[in-house]
């Protein structure tokens, strides 16, 4: 009897206490591949192609305006504008759930290959269809399809990708290679901001106007057929299955909740320094020039922050990597936001704008990666997606809408700050209720 009793209390405290987080059991990096180099351009080109065709319409949406939504004043055709670009994030998490569901089932590839021809035809339809002038109330309506379209694929299209990224990745590089999913987006804000600073530069603004808006948009058609050749040929990385009853996503509800706060509040600071471009024209009253030159910034300061914040991870946890970025952004926001509105010049711009980014980026390449290690693998695609789906739809979505509406009802054009740095606070309190995933795969030998 004694020693049956010190049997069964022989754990732990630790071990006794409840793990409100189920951890996976630990899952081995895929085994290093020929050309593995080649590989990653292939998913980030892919993914970058996918999210330029889908931030187009924001940076043009002072064009698009009042040639599909008129109305007696321009602020009010730019508020239509943006609610149909959010418009788009309303079928991210159906997009997240179907093709996040089917790569978890059949594959990472074949998912990756539907994404790409989706967007190709939401992008083709917005690059064709007639001004309202032309076909009335059916201009509006066709944009708002292609939107929702473009929607649905790029909902389906996060969580394949950077499980892909993840599951190719050799030991001890992980979040390094997950944050390509990430500084992918910083490679679409770049190529988005050079073709669209190209059209303004070679054209006269009522041309711009008219038409050249369109040019952007049929440039990405052109890398359509270079990025789905790329995919299709790219390796398939099985998602690891467990030899008995599949995990299910009700298993592990607490933490895709405290993901979804978390990227909820993440994704604001993202889409607000997007929203520099129309930001800089209709509040600050920058030219169109400075305002698309702003779009370069941001790429490049999305870009290697985020390749940055994953490296960290894989150096220091992946918890300070996405934490301590998060409560910097917070507190620099305002005061940031505020030398601009008393400055308001190109130098001032591009340097609050690349502080946004750079440091919403640090965190997010670590944070994919974070979630994900806590999934087990055949829930990792969908759950990702979902989690990131769900946050941007019913943040990212209404981000420009709602700093756009704020700066317009108070008159306070550091709105978008107080906004950045309130969802900061709310993104950081999510990622540290989060356990640490770094050690579960340091301590598996598979890795």
């Amino acid at each position: 009897m004694p020693s049956r009793r010190r049997e069964s209390t022989g754990a732990t405290p630790a071990e006794r206490r409840p793990n409100l987080f189920p951890m996976p059991h630990p899952q081995p990096s895929a085994p290093p591949m020929p050309g593995q180099r080649a590989v990653v351009a292939a998913s980030v080109a892919g993914a970058a192609i996918e999210v330029y065709d889908f931030l187009l319409f924001s940076f043009f949406a002072t064009y698009i305006g009042p040639a599909f939504f008129p109305a007696a004043d321009a602020r009010t055709s730019l508020l239509l504008t943006l609610a149909v670009f959010g418009a788009g994030f309303v079928t991210r998490p159906i997009g997240a759930f179907v093709i996040g569901r089917y790569a978890d089932r059949n594959g990472r590839r074949p998912a990756l290959v539907l994404t790409m021809l989706l967007v190709t035809a939401g992008t083709l339809g917005l690059a064709l269809t007639p001004t309202y002038a032309s076909i009335g109330m059916a201009a509006p309506v066709l944009m708002l399809v292609w939107r929702l379209l473009q929607g649905f694929a790029l909902g389906g299209e996060i969580g394949p990708s950077s499980a892909f990224l993840l599951e190719i990745a050799p030991p001890g590089r992980r979040a390094l290679y997950s944050s390509w999913a990430y500084a992918g987006q910083g490679l679409a804000v770049l190529l988005a901001g050079l073709c669209s600073m190209a059209v303004v530069l070679a054209l006269p603004e009522a041309a711009v106007r008219e038409w050249g808006w369109r040019i952007p948009f049929f440039v990405g058609m052109l890398l359509f057929p270079i990025a789905l050749h790329l995919r299709r040929k790219m390796p398939e990385t099985a998602a690891p299955r467990p030899a008995g009853r599949a995990p299910r996503l009700r298993q592990h509800k607490l933490l895709l909740t405290v993901a979804f706060f978390f990227i909820a509040g993440a994704t604001i600071s993202n889409y607000v320094s997007q929203y520099m471009t129309t930001y800089a024209i209709a509040t600050l009253g920058l030219s169109a020039k400075v305002s698309f030159a702003t779009t370069l910034v941001v790429g490049v300061a999305t870009f290697l922050p985020a390749l940055a914040g994953g490296w960290l991870a894989d150096r220091f946890g992946r918890k300070p990597a996405v934490v301590l970025p998060r409560v910097l952004l917070a507190l620099v926001a305002v005061p940031a936001f505020s030398m601009l509105v008393a400055y308001p010049s190109a130098p001032a711009l591009f340097a609050v704008a690349a502080l946004i980014a750079a440091l919403g980026a640090m965190s997010g390449g670590a944070a994919f990666t974070l979630i994900m290690e806590l999934l087990p693998g055949p829930l990792r695609s969908q759950g990702l997606a979902l989690a990131y789906a769900a946050g941007v739809a019913v943040f990212g979505g209404s981000a420009q809408f709602i700093v756009t509406w704020l700066i317009g009802v108070t008159g306070v054009q550091t709105a978008p700050a107080w906004y950045v740095a309130l969802t900061s606070l709310l993104a950081a309190a999510g990622a540290a209720l989060l356990p640490e995933s770094r050690y579960r795969v340091e301590q598996d030998p598979a890795d």
